[in-house]
């Protein structure tokens, strides 16, 4: 299953968020999606779904226009797992993941929707709160629960709006080896929105930068250098290699002002990359 993005623009009002976006993601790849804090990197996953609608541009799922889709149809292929949910009924875990099987059975579930939700349970660990009210929970665990109820409906595409936020350091690690352990045993397309450029570099297949609602570079892992790193976020950084992993380290805010800020300054800035 791809995922093509072509001229995808949308604004809030007067105020443009994205414009001109173009993006392709693969069967069994984890795609990061990387930014400063409005850089677009929500809108756009919104966008994909039709949470949002686009202004312009078009959105293919396996070549299949989203615009065109039903809401059911659209549910059975696209998953999503948002940063946080409010004003959420009353539910149980088990209820909630629950929810992720409804395009399939509508309902009233049946046996193999019952034994889709136990197995996502196991798998995310939460076998000792299957019972609980969802509200009760901490942020780390409403935020697995949010994942269940994504990955039981087995979608072909899986997008992911910071899915470890709100999680410790060893959850951290064991959602995105979840995530990406789905991603390619399942062939799915996933995207998920991330701040963590350890935690991209390390489980992503590639990466994509947003900056100021545009592309500004896609590409392996080795596309965070310290001169598009200072670019995006304008902050000084160091790239290391520890046993065969990207590691970097921030040192400190850049003191002059990034090359995709200056991007936008004027036409004939020949330093900003839309690769």
């Amino acid at each position: 299953m791809t995922l093509d993005v072509r001229d995808l623009a949308f604004a809030y009002g007067d105020e443009s968020v994205l414009e001109g976006v173009n993006l392709t993601a693969e069967s069994g790849e984890l795609l990061g999606l990387l930014g400063p804090n409005g850089s677009g990197k929500s809108t756009l996953l919104q966008s994909l779904n039709r949470i949002h609608e686009p202004d312009a541009g078009t959105v293919l799922v396996d070549g299949d226009r989203v615009s065109e889709l039903d809401r059911t149809e659209l549910a059975r292929r696209v998953g999503y797992v948002p940063q946080d949910e409010q004003g959420a009924f009353p539910a149980t875990v088990y209820e909630t993941i629950l929810q992720g099987r409804r395009p399939h059975g509508g309902w009233s579930p049946g046996r193999v929707d019952r034994a889709a939700v136990e197995g996502t349970i196991e798998q995310l660990d939460l076998a000792a709160f299957t019972s609980r009210n969802v509200a009760d929970l901490s942020g780390g665990q409403r935020q697995k629960v949010r994942l269940g109820r994504a990955l039981v409906g087995d979608p072909s595409v899986l997008l992911l709006d910071e899915p470890t936020s709100a999680l410790d350091l060893k959850h951290q690690l064991d959602v995105m080896e979840l995530v990406g352990e789905h991603v390619r045993d399942r062939g799915v397309t996933g995207i998920v929105a991330i701040h963590d450029l350890n935690l991209a570099a390390r489980y992503c297949d590639r990466v994509a930068l947003l900056s100021n609602g545009e592309i500004y570079d896609v590409g392996g892992p080795d596309v965070l250098t310290p001169e598009t790193i200072r670019a995006v976020y304008g902050v000084e950084a160091t790239v290391k290699h520890h046993r065969g992993r990207r590691l970097i380290v921030t040192e400190r805010s850049a003191r002059t002002p990034s090359v995709a800020s200056a991007a936008h300054s004027g036409p004939d800035d020949g330093r900003y990359c839309t690769r």
